[in-house]
């Protein structure tokens, strides 16, 4: 829950508690926010994109200490949700300091997720331009932070694994993570909503390292892309790590929606905090 005079969230997952007011004050069974190791601060924030645009985002970071490293979370094509919001509070639990930049700000700014992702699908979707000034601003609002993370990582899934990858070839970052992302490879079909194009020539300048995660029942990206992905990035000589699941589709992740496949993104999760432990962490 939200405590609305300190705004700590704390994750029950072993605790007694609910959620620890602010000030110092100690709850009736004697623990203190000290005691709680994944107590986070979450909340609604603005940051300056590399334009100077101002982007309203979703930040959320540990309490009680800097943070590990930082997360910039790509949101998926449906927008700026539930859902993403809840997976940029997990990563704050394993102590980083995570930011979802609502890439529909601009277009559609204070609209419900849904209505503003019609409307960027009207438009083709995000515009690679528009989505490293985007990240950009979220990278360095991440490092700008007090106690801010000098690492910072990007991830995403749907068209942000996509956009993790670019922003990975084309940005100061220090790890790319890539939830099944499509196009990376090749251009979206002219009846696909998105306008997205193929990566392929930028995948030189791919500086992290990369762990992509995949189902082997997706048709966007299909394993066989995935193969010449990771075929490409062996003989680029790219530092990558790839994981792929059977019985799992497009949107395994997504706990709202019926592709969610509950055993391949716990396992998936794994891999990302480790992942996150050896790229992130000083």
């Amino acid at each position: 829950m939200i405590c609305p005079d300190s705004w700590v969230f704390v994750a029950h997952h072993n605790c007694k508690i609910d959620a620890i007011m602010g000030g110092g004050r100690r709850p009736r069974d004697g623990v203190t926010i000290r005691d709680v190791k994944d107590a986070i601060t979450a909340g609604t924030v603005t940051f300056a994109a590399r334009s100077g645009d101002e982007i309203e985002a979703y930040l959320a970071q540990p309490v009680g200490g800097p943070a590990a490293g930082g997360v910039v979370v790509i949101h998926h094509a449906p927008g700026f949700d539930a859902g993403t919001k809840e997976i940029t509070r997990r990563f704050a639990t394993w102590g980083y300091a995570a930011v979802c930049p609502n890439l529909n700000h601009r277009l559609a700014p204070g609209a419900e997720p849904d209505d503003a992702a019609a409307a960027a699908r009207a438009r083709g979707g995000k515009a690679d331009d528009e989505l490293l000034d985007d990240v950009a601003g979220a990278v360095a609002y991440l490092r700008a932070l007090p106690h801010g993370p000098a690492r910072v990582a990007t991830l995403g899934h749907c068209s942000g694994g996509r956009q993790s990858v670019l922003a990975a070839c084309e940005l100061d970052v220090d790890a790319a993570v890539d939830c099944y992302g499509a196009f990376v490879l090749g251009d979206a079909p002219a009846e696909f909503p998105l306008r997205m194009t193929s990566l392929r020539e930028r995948l030189p300048n791919l500086r992290v390292p990369l762990l992509g995660l995949f189902g082997n029942d997706d048709k966007y990206p299909a394993p066989a892309e995935v193969d010449e992905l990771d075929k490409l990035l062996t003989e680029l000589g790219k530092e990558h790590e790839f994981h792929r699941y059977d019985g799992a589709g497009h949107a395994f992740f997504s706990v709202d929606r019926p592709s969610y496949r509950p055993e391949a993104a716990t396992d998936a999760y794994r891999h990302i905090r480790a992942f996150f432990e050896r790229t992130l962490r000083g």
